[in-house]
Parts: C-alpha cells; sequence; structure tokens
C-alpha cells in the first residue's frame, strides 16, 4: 500500500495524537474507551466515504445525513411491524437509494446545483421522518437486530469490520473500475469528461446512489445499537463528514482524494472527540475545535493549490525565456 507525502505526514500527525493522547488522557488506552471508539467511528466513517466519493465530483451532498435517518426510520418501521429483519433492511435499503435517485436526478439531468438540491432535499427528508416518527422515536426490534451494532468478532466490533470492509470496496470501485476513473475525471474537467465520452449523468446518478448506500449502512448500524429509530441520529455526522473528507487530503474542487487519506482523517477526529470528552471539555468547545481545525485545513489547502499554480507559473517562463535566449 503506497501512501503519498501528505498521507504520510497525515498518519503520523495520526500516531502523534495517539501517544499524546494515551500518556495524558485519562483512560484513553482503557478497553472500553478502545472499543467505544471502535463502535462510534464506522458510523461517521462511512458517512464521509460517500461523502468524499460526491466531493470527488466536485459536488456536496447535504442530505446525506437525512438519508441515513429516514433510511434508518424506513427499517425501524418494518422491524416494529414485525417483518424479519433482511426485509425490513430491504425497506430501508429502497429508501435511501430513492432518496440518492432523487439527488442524482435532480442533478444530473436537470442540472441543478449540487449545494442547492441537497440542501432542499436534506429539509424533505428531514421532514418525511419528522411526519413518519412524530417527533418521537420508533423502538422495539427483535433481539436479533440488536447483533449487527452490538456485536464483536473476537475484540473487533462488527460495526468496524462493516466499515473496514465498505472502504476497500470504495478503494477498488475508485481504483479499478471505470466508474471510478470516470468520477474522478469527472471531478478534474467536466468539459473534458463530456468529450471524451464519459456518460457524465450515468456517472453522476451512481455517485449519489452510492453515497445513499453508504448512509444506509450507517444507518443500520446506529439503529441497531440504539435500539431505535430517530430523525436526528447522525445529523452531527455532515459537517464533522466533510472535515474528515477534507482533513484527508480531498479537494473540494474535486478530481483528486483517497480513500486511505479519509479512512486517516476519521481516526483523526475520532480520537480527537474521545480524548476532549475524556478531558472533561464541553461537548460545545470540541465542536468549536473541529470547526477550527476544518477552517484550517482549507486554508492551507487554498494556499497551497495558488502557491503550486504560482511556481508552474514561474517555471514556464523561466523556461521561455531559456529557450528564446538559446
Amino acid at each position: 500500500m503506497r501512501f503519498s507525502l501528505y498521507e504520510k505526514v497525515l498518519l503520523a500527525v495520526f500516531l502523534g495524537l495517539f501517544g499524546l493522547f494515551a500518556l495524558t488522557a485519562p483512560n484513553f488506552l482503557s478497553e472500553t474507551n478502545l472499543k467505544s471508539m471502535m463502535v462510534q467511528m464506522p458510523e461517521l466513517g462511512l458517512i464521509s466515504l460517500g461523502m468524499m466519493v460526491v466531493i470527488l465530483t466536485s459536488g456536496i451532498d447535504l442530505s446525506i445525513t437525512y438519508i441515513s435517518s429516514l433510511s434508518g426510520i424506513a427499517v425501524a418501521w418494518g422491524l416494529v411491524q414485525g417483518w424479519p429483519v433482511p426485509l425490513a433492511i430491504a425497506a430501508g435499503a429502497c429508501t435511501a437509494l430513492l432518496c440518492g435517485l432523487f439527488n442524482g436526478f435532480f442533478i444530473a439531468r436537470i442540472g441543478v446545483s449540487p449545494i442547492v438540491l441537497t440542501l432542499g432535499s436534506m429539509l424533505l427528508f428531514e421532514g418525511l421522518a419528522l411526519r413518519v416518527t412524530k417527533g418521537g422515536s420508533i423502538s422495539g426490534f427483535p433481539e436479533s437486530y440488536y447483533v449487527i451494532g452490538g456485536s464483536s468478532v473476537g475484540p473487533i466490533p462488527l460495526p468496524m469490520l462493516f466499515f473496514i470492509a465498505a472502504a476497500i470496496v470504495t478503494s477498488v470501485l475508485l481504483n479499478r473500475t471505470v466508474w471510478g476513473r470516470s468520477a474522478y475525471m469527472l471531478g478534474s474537467n467536466p468539459t473534458a469528461a463530456l468529450y471524451s465520452g464519459i456518460p457524465v449523468r450515468r456517472v453522476l446518478i451512481y455517485v449519489y446512489l452510492f453515497s445513499a448506500l453508504m448512509a444506509l449502512i450507517a444507518a443500520v448500524i446506529m439503529t441497531s445499537r440504539y435500539n431505535s429509530g430517530k430523525v436526528d441520529y447522525g445529523s452531527s455526522y455532515l459537517l464533522l463528514s466533510v472535515a474528515a473528507v477534507v482533513l484527508g487530503g480531498t479537494s473540494v474542487r474535486g478530481g483528486s482524494g483517497t480513500v486511505k487519506g479519509t479512512v486517516i482523517g476519521v481516526c483523526i477526529f475520532q480520537i480527537l472527540s474521545s480524548a476532549l470528552n475524556l478531558y472533561g471539555l464541553s461537548p460545545h468547545i470540541v465542536n468549536v475545535m473541529m470547526g477550527g481545525i476544518l477552517i484550517v485545513v482549507l486554508v492551507a489547502n487554498y494556499l497551497s493549490e495558488h502557491i503550486k499554480h504560482a511556481l508552474h507559473d514561474i517555471g514556464r517562463v523561466l523556461t521561455g525565456k531559456a529557450s528564446a535566449s538559446s
């Protein structure tokens, strides 16, 4: 597995923070805390994978967390009706994919801006979820459903294995398939992608369907872990997922980014959140720090791109002068 220079630096930051918190944060290395982190991280990680694929195409999906909550509520509703677990999850899958298709159709076919469309669909999906639950929660699931979010394989929680599998599949899809390479090209240069024969509309629709699928898996884990379905489950992951993706090296302009970087970004945010809570800091302070990190990373990426372009232009000028003098 090869890492870019940025990913190596990011990995070093993660290891440095982990070592610092291991020495200073109370009970950071305890079995309870480590297992808690491995249980919580897949939810943010799965949503971040979905967000990353969308951002690669220079888009954004502001509705992803409400696709997750709405599909989770669909699963919960099916379970309390006495449906078998696979059938209830299938109902949630249909709900999530319909939401993803809704986003993809209006963005790819109609040409609505992703940020505007998904802002509207976020409110739409939230309203539908509130209509079904009436602002409360749906609970009372069979014991077999709890196994998904509450069981372990050896020392590793089952949700963590789901996240690892999803990260591997996402990496393969992006790097080894025509669809993945098309998504990168679409983010780099939409005009060139169109004229090179790439089915841009189809690629975009599949991107938003993939995002919805990641939201569904996160929803199944959350509803299983909490033993209920509710509108606000996962809502706090929206900005965190964007922050983790950007911190992982994915350009907000699209066209570049890796699953490895996103996973490391998710790990950094997870240990930061866990350690700050162990220090006894207010959750509001934690949010302030997370937002501050996102702003710093965005500014750093912006400056690095401008410096890179400036150096490239200077190199071209110097090369032109050298050619003219010879």
